[in-house]
């Protein structure tokens, strides 16, 4: 197989050349063909190189990741983020089903990264993440951003508000959308309890629902949505359930 075209964006010195060095020994499928420190540097050095695979630092001088990408739109990579801890960012890029690596950067991820990347490529999954991302980083009210589901055949995108609940089913998610349809999502319950915003709340260590389909709830202990689905709140969620609606 052809190596994998690849620009780093990183504003230090250091960090740039130790990823080079990692890829270089550990990612020897991944061929650097340019490097830029900022995003003024970056935007014209991708439309000239065109890469498969970019990695962008997220936080940099005169902008960040998603101004680059913002300003890149009209072209088609993977991206892998590499970023200090922010919890903003890494929400998004969560929601997106990005491939990112925080820093100090681990072999190990950086390797396990690279692989879906050029997993993606073999297998010409060609979808657009990185305008998903942006969207996401620009919209500020949490319903209207989108999650990347994905799912045994590929990708799903929904809106956070279409999604009515969540059902825990082994090592998979089945998600209820407005619509009446489901999707069996390849992540387990946890993650999308750590991932999504209020109004999602976690009722049942098997359900999280979406407050705004709530229709009734009785002293029993179960609550009714809209849909007329019946959901137990089990005592360890109901107090944090009823919080909600005072």
């Amino acid at each position: 197989m052809q190596k994998i075209r690849s620009v780093i964006v990183e504003d230090e010195t250091a960090a740039r050349e130790a990823l080079k060095n990692y890829l270089s020994k550990y990612c020897p499928q991944v061929e650097v063909i340019g490097e830029a420190q900022n995003i003024k540097e970056a935007v014209p050095l991708l439309h000239e190189t065109l890469p498969q695979l970019v990695f962008l630092d997220v936080e940099m001088p005169f902008g960040n990741a998603f101004d680059v990408l913002e300003a890149c739109k009209d072209l088609q990579f993977e991206t892998i983020f590499v970023t200090a801890f922010s919890e903003y960012s890494l929400k998004a890029l969560n929601q997106s089903a990005a491939y990112y690596l925080l820093k100090p950067i681990s072999i190990e991820e950086l390797i396990m990264a690279v692989n879906k990347v050029q997993q993606h490529i073999i297998n010409n999954e060609i979808f657009n993440r990185n305008k998903i991302i942006v969207e996401n980083f620009r919209e500020t009210k949490p319903e209207k951003q989108q999650v990347i589901l994905p799912t045994l055949e590929g990708f799903e995108v929904v809106k956070m508000e279409e999604i009515v609940r969540l059902r825990g089913n082994g090592n998979f998610t089945d998600i209820y959308l407005s619509n009446g349809s489901k999707k069996m999502v390849c992540r387990f319950l946890k993650h999308f309890s750590e991932l999504l915003p209020f109004p999602f709340i976690r009722v049942h260590k098997s359900h999280i629902i979406n407050v705004n389909f709530v229709k009734s709830y009785n002293k029993g202990g179960f609550l009714t949505l809209h849909d007329a689905t019946e959901i137990e709140v089990s005592p360890t969620y109901k107090d944090e359930f009823l919080q909600k609606f005072k």
